[in-house]
């Protein structure tokens, strides 16, 4: 799938899964919370893709979400790319082709999934809103480019980072440590498992049980049937599949929306 199905694929998922917690478990979240899982379930929806390098220098090439923040991303993602080929050498089987790049191997992996997620955690545990700072820096700015992919194109690699780096500052400010941490870490983790299943329904599929091997591979990707698959920003990925995720977001963020405004409309009267 294409960054932009990606990042929204990301952001519909936590916005219903809010709102289910909410409606169902009576688990409810402040706004700045639901805004802040949401840009961050975007963005780990795209983070996976940062394993496909380009031309540093240059500034050209690679994942568009690689280019997030010019040639500082690029070379992030040259480094991501390069340790996942790393990876796929030493535990490839003979049975496994040979590659001469990453994309596609271990950030396309539950073990990369659930790495990231806890990690995320825990570096927000240990180090506190200073690693809040961070990550959401990164989340925001991958969020952007994905889910507002011309307007970041326009406005170049400097303008995201400014506006990522104001957002980062708003929540490092005002979200609470004692439920607002543990989300963040699930909604990068989230995000990163919404990009395998959006990769799954497409002809390449991923190796998304590695190191599990399967049918003597050890990187076997796995796929729907090619008569099921998705085709990269064809007709049903642009127009369907976007159409439906853009129609749960909004439904699912106004019933979010919506109670804490009942609330307040009666303490006004």
């Amino acid at each position: 799938m294409m960054g932009p199905s990606h990042a929204l694929s990301g952001a519909t998922v936590w916005l219903a899964g809010s709102w289910a917690l909410d409606h169902f478990a009576g688990y409810g979240q402040t706004p700045l919370a639901i805004a802040a899982g949401t840009a961050m379930c975007a963005g780990g929806a795209l983070f996976p893709d940062l394993d496909l390098s380009g031309k540093v220098t240059r500034n050209q090439g690679g994942a568009t979400v690689a280019r997030t923040f010019g040639v500082f991303s690029l070379f992030a993602a040259e480094v991501i790319e390069k340790i996942s080929l790393g990876i796929y050498t030493a535990t490839r089987t003979r049975r496994d082709p040979r590659r001469d790049n990453g994309h596609r191997t271990f950030t396309h992996t539950i073990p990369f999934t659930v790495l990231v997620g806890w990690g995320t955690t825990a570096l927000c545990g240990a180090f506190g809103k200073w690693a809040v700072l961070g990550i959401v820096f990164l989340m925001v700015g991958l969020a952007l480019r994905g889910l507002f992919d011309r307007w970041a194109e326009r406005a170049g690699w400097v303008v995201v980072t400014l506006v990522s780096a104001g957002a980062a500052s708003y929540v490092w400010a005002n979200l609470p440590g004692e439920r607002g941490y543990p989300m963040l870490g699930l909604a990068v983790g989230v995000g990163c498992f919404v990009h395998l299943l959006g990769d799954m329904i497409t002809r390449n599929g991923v190796p998304i049980l590695w190191p599990i091997p399967v049918g003597r591979r050890m990187w076997r990707m796995i796929a729907v049937p090619s008569g099921m698959a998705v085709k990269v920003g064809g007709t049903v990925e642009v127009v369907v599949l976007r159409g439906a995720f853009t129609v749960i977001s909004v439904l699912a963020a106004g019933g979010l929306l919506m109670r804490p405004l009942l609330r307040r409309f009666d303490i006004e009267i």
